[in-house]
């Protein structure tokens, strides 16, 4: 960001075409600027108690590899990096199923005794952002403020765990800076030599680039072109390389560094951000199956050359996209369902969790009023049963099956249905403690407060 209080204009990264520039102030310039977006703090814990009994083996789903495997974690501790929002809209339903998954892979893994570095960005400087201000007459920092609040406070509402690092682009300049000259210098990289000289990662960087996503050198350039990239640049070596520092034209934002006044490219402020606080190789990269490719194919690339390991993670996690009625749902075809104005409408938010795991969470799934319903009973139906839940050894026999379809790569329609059998069988006997164990072991392990 500049230091200096001159406006400047800015337009987005991770633009293929050059959209028209939007004047703002840089927030270092800005009185008080410690109390707006610059301030990423993160949203309070929820409780954990532990389920009693003995905890299963997780195994996920790796994008890589195309198959389910054991994760498991060298020392006590799992590194996890999930890609943040951009804060110009609230959390709506698309978003809530992203985290509600790794927010299970977290509850999974603290069940196994272990600890979890969680790391999760935010883009806090992006055209979306601009326009909504612009459109609505809103101050852009005021807007984004209140989203990354708004967000906080529909993470904590539905017992989401938070990232420790809770990091915004802005923050991470200098990191991205130091990445983009180690692949200059490692010949990872290179200037396009011409009016603006723009670096960019070569795909031949790394000999195993492609094996994030599996994707043909075909279905590369589709979604190359369609999600930000500029295959069409000329001067590349490579129409997928990918862009890692955009040179400063005029009228935009630029930051001073050693190959030249500029402005970074998306997936390497993620590399950045990801190797700088869990290490070169951690266990866990995650997001929705739209960022497959080329954003989490290229992150890993751009740190694995940048750093020289085979793998950035271990596994590459990615959730299916939910639908409303039918239809994707899309900021852009504004059929969005939102967390807080489910709340506000008097809807229990372990019923929004019901609702999300009642598909699994790889697959495309869609959301309804009759989802959120089945969901509402559900949860009614499970307190109820407390008042009725069987021996203790009974409630222990629900438990473990109901760790054992969570440790298969989260499998909740079958935890769920584990736990609609429980709550619709007439026990006969009954034992105070049993209710309690229960009550803990749903809450633990799904977020589901009974």
């Amino acid at each position: 960001m500049p230091c200096s209080g001159e406006p400047i204009a800015y337009h987005a990264v991770r633009s293929g075409e050059v959209s028209h520039a939007l004047i703002w102030w840089p927030l270092l310039a800005v009185e008080g600027s410690s109390a707006t977006m610059a301030d990423m703090r993160s949203w309070p814990t929820p409780e954990f108690e532990r389920a009693q009994g003995d905890a299963s083996q997780l195994r996920l789903y790796d994008t890589a590899d195309k198959a389910i495997k054991p994760v498991t974690i060298q020392g006590d501790t799992a590194g996890m990096y999930v890609c943040g929002i951009t804060p110009y809209d609230s959390t709506h339903l698309g978003h809530a199923a992203t985290y509600l998954t790794f927010d299970l892979i977290y509850r999974q893994l603290l069940d196994q005794g272990k600890k979890v570095h969680y790391v999760q960005n935010i883009t806090d400087v992006d055209d979306p952002l601009f326009e909504r201000a612009e459109r609505d007459g809103v101050d852009w920092r005021e807007l984004g403020t209140s989203q990354i609040d708004l967000f906080r406070s529909d993470m904590e509402l539905m017992s989401v765990f938070p990232p420790q690092d809770y990091v915004g682009a802005m923050e991470t300049i200098d990191e991205v800076i130091d990445l983009v000259q180690k692949l200059l210098d490692k010949g990872a990289a290179y200037v396009v030599d011409d009016e603006y000289p723009d670096v960019y990662a070569s795909i031949e960087a790394t000999a195993q680039f492609g094996y994030e996503s599996n994707y043909t050198r075909e279905q590369m350039e589709v979604f190359f072109a369609e999600r930000g990239g500029d295959p069409d640049r000329a001067g590349k070596k490579d129409p997928l390389d990918a862009l890692i520092w955009r040179a400063h034209r005029e009228g935009e934002p630029s930051w001073d560094s050693p190959f030249g006044p500029g402005r970074p490219g998306w997936h390497v402020e993620c590399s950045a951000i990801a190797t700088n606080r869990l290490g070169h190789q951690f266990e866990i990269q995650g997001g929705g199956s739209d960022l497959i490719f080329p954003h989490h194919e290229f992150s890993a690339a751009h740190a694995e050359a940048g750093h020289d390991v085979e793998r950035m993670a271990n596994f590459y996690v990615h959730t299916g996209m939910i639908g409303l009625d039918g239809t994707k749902m899309s900021k852009s075809l504004g059929n969005l369902v939102f967390v807080h104005k489910l709340v506000e409408q008097g809807v229990d938010p372990s019923a929004i969790r019901l609702g999300v795991f009642a598909g699994h969470y790889r697959s495309d799934r869609d959301w309804s009023q009759e989802v959120l319903a089945d969901a509402s009973q559900r949860l009614e139906m499970w307190r109820a049963a407390l008042a009725n839940p069987g021996t203790m050894d009974e409630a222990q026999a629900l438990v473990q099956q109901v760790r054992e379809h969570l440790a298969n790569d989260l499998d909740t329609p079958s935890a769920l249905a584990a736990i609609d059998e429980w709550a619709g069988t007439d026990h006969g006997a009954n034992e105070d403690a049993a209710a309690g164990c229960i009550r803990q072991a749903i809450s633990a392990l799904l977020g589901v407060n009974l």
